[in-house]
């Protein structure tokens, strides 16, 4: 029987057609031929035409190869699932091809998706090569941008500037300079033209992604493009950047091997900001490191610790932690310092939600099936909070053990996530709150940075629960401490009992999750019984309470003479 003709329905069609039609009226319309500029405003008009029609195309064919390869095709046979991979790869590939082509937003939109980890597989790992990196404006286009921040006199201010930049990136360019002090600084110069950019850029992509949620309602995916926008909007305002690099490094002003760069403020604006100059490699240069003599899986566990604390104690956390942004001095009390750069984008948590997220990684750690499945009710997953263990650690939520999957629960996860779609995957992301995306999005590029360190993931999980236990604790007595703060030996005394409290509360976790599932000895089940007695003080009694029960514990289990 001959295969039935392919009529393409009508409302892709239209799509189409509205597409091409809309994009080009948009844009056209907005120019003002009596501007003093309107010569510079054209160009960038049809500049901007060109890359919404390759946007539009790419849209276009990518709708036409979904519909056309998957037609017929019944929905969950073993042939959809394989054919949906090829069109995804495909599709993936166009859109490489066209944040290359038109560059700027559209390789950081790229990056931005690729990390959020909510396409299939084939969409992420594309677009996960892509480099911001572009050819740098000559200097005088720099210092025009200078002239007009920092006044016309701007060079006196400086003993040297070097024309040549350090970086270039869409956004901006880095120079280093020398001030009159003698101070070592980098200054971030932002493009002119880069603002205007930004608005036909984004305003493209939130008209394509409503044009795709007309075509296709089950995924739901508005959120991104105006997530995006929000992000970059950010990144454009250099003065917030520096509010936000002061808040962390006040927030790490105690940590030895985190540094972040001073702001000097009287050489700041929205369009430039000047910082202290730090000289370095990025984290994951093996061959860097090697040359320092610094061990791999010690600067690692140093990254993690540092956005475990942000995630989990500070609740605000540095939003794009790629390998481009993390530096590794070989200054430092232990051979080495890491350099946090880029402050643009930053994720305050909702403190409910932070201490939420801390118990949440507390059960995932303790293979607390009930509790995560009602912590991930709490924060909207409904169904798919049994999912959260595989997102997370790597284990289904039936599994026993912390360290992975047995072959026999690889398999069943395997068949169970056969009965997923995406629009599953697109359910379950728009329902999560923006707080969680943002947590995934940061442990997504940190995951990738250690994997290429060659660092064990059962590192990464005592890490996060070692600060999950501390900032759960932290929120339970700050709130008190704040009250007095004239009392600073009572506030030492109490910090000191913290920090012993959080300890015995995570030694218990880490002893859960080494022996795992291994038959109890009357000794061992003794420790136990004494670890989850004192686990459940821990989540019931104050401070001194507990104290006293821990010491009467710890005598009680001494060694008999």
């Amino acid at each position: 029987m001959p295969p039935k003709p392919f009529n393409f329905p009508a409302k892709r069609t239209a799509a189409i057609f509205l597409l091409t039609t809309t994009a080009a009226a948009a844009f056209t319309a907005n120019s003002d031929e009596s501007s003093p500029l309107a010569a510079d405003k054209i160009r960038a008009q049809i500049h901007g035409i060109a890359r919404t029609a390759r946007a539009v195309s790419t849209v276009a064919s990518t709708v036409v190869d979904y519909e056309f390869s998957l037609r017929g095709l019944p929905k969950y046979s073993d042939q959809y699932r394989k054919t949906s991979s090829q069109v995804h790869l495909r599709s993936a590939e166009r859109f490489l091809k066209l944040c290359e082509s038109n560059k700027g937003f559209y390789v950081k939109a790229g990056q931005f998706i690729a990390s959020q980890k909510v396409l299939p597989r084939e969409y992420s790992s594309t677009l996960s090569s892509l480099q911001d990196q572009v050819a740098p404006l000559p200097f005088k286009v720099i210092e025009k941008v200078l002239k007009d921040n920092l006044g016309p006199d701007f060079s006196e201010k400086f003993l040297s500037i070097d024309e040549r930049p350090i970086g270039a990136a869409s956004i901006a360019q880095v120079h280093h300079a020398v001030l009159k002090s003698g101070q070592e600084v980098a200054i971030k110069v932002q493009y002119p033209w880069i603002e205007q950019q930004m608005h036909f850029d984004t305003r493209t992509m939130y008209f394509l992604s409503k044009v795709i949620a007309w075509l296709y309602p089950q995924y739901r995916f508005e959120w991104l493009p105006l997530t995006f926008a929000k992000s970059v909007s950010s990144e454009l305002d250099f003065v917030q950047e520096a509010r936000n690099s002061e808040r962390a490094a006040k927030n790490f002003r105690n940590n030895k091997i985190v540094r972040i760069p001073n702001v000097f403020w009287e050489l700041t604006t929205r369009q430039v900001l000047t910082m202290e100059f730090y000289a370095g490699h990025k984290i994951d240069d093996l061959d860097f490191l090697s040359e320092i003599g610094v061990d791999p899986e010690k600067v690692a566990k140093s990254l993690i610790e540092l956005f475990a604390e942000m995630i989990f104690v500070h609740g605000y956390i540095h939003g794009d932690p790629h390998p481009g942004n993390i530096l590794v001095s070989p200054e430092g009390r232990n051979g080495f310092s890491l350099v946090l750069l880029d402050h643009a984008v930053y994720r305050e948590l909702d403190e409910e939600f932070r201490k939420d997220f801390c118990q949440l990684w507390e059960a995932l750690a303790l293979k607390d099936s009930k509790k995560t499945m009602w912590l991930g009710e709490r924060f909207g997953a409904g169904k798919y909070s049994r999912y959260l263990p595989i997102i997370f650690t790597g284990t289904t939520i039936e599994s026993k053990y912390s360290s992975g999957m047995s072959i026999k629960e690889k398999e069943t996860m395997k068949h169970e996530l056969k009965s997923l779609m995406f629009e599953d995957l697109s359910l379950f992301m728009e329902s999560m709150p923006p707080d969680f995306i943002a947590i995934l999005r940061v442990d997504a590029l940190l995951r990738s940075t250690i994997r290429k360190m060659d660092v064990s993931r059962l590192i990464r999980l005592l890490t996060y629960t070692k600060f999950a236990v501390y900032g759960r604790l932290r929120l339970k007595f700050d709130g008190e401490l704040c009250k007095m703060p004239e009392m600073n030996v009572y506030f030492a005394v109490k910090a000191v009992f913290l920090n012993f409290i959080s300890t015995l509360k995570y030694f218990h976790i880490l002893t859960k999750i080494l022996i795992g599932a291994i038959e109890s000895t009357p000794w061992q089940q003794k420790v136990k019984n004494v670890q989850n007695y004192l686990y459940h003080k821990i989540g019931s009694s104050d401070l001194w309470s507990i104290l006293v029960h821990s010491v009467f514990l710890l005598f009680c289990m001494r060694p008999a003479s």
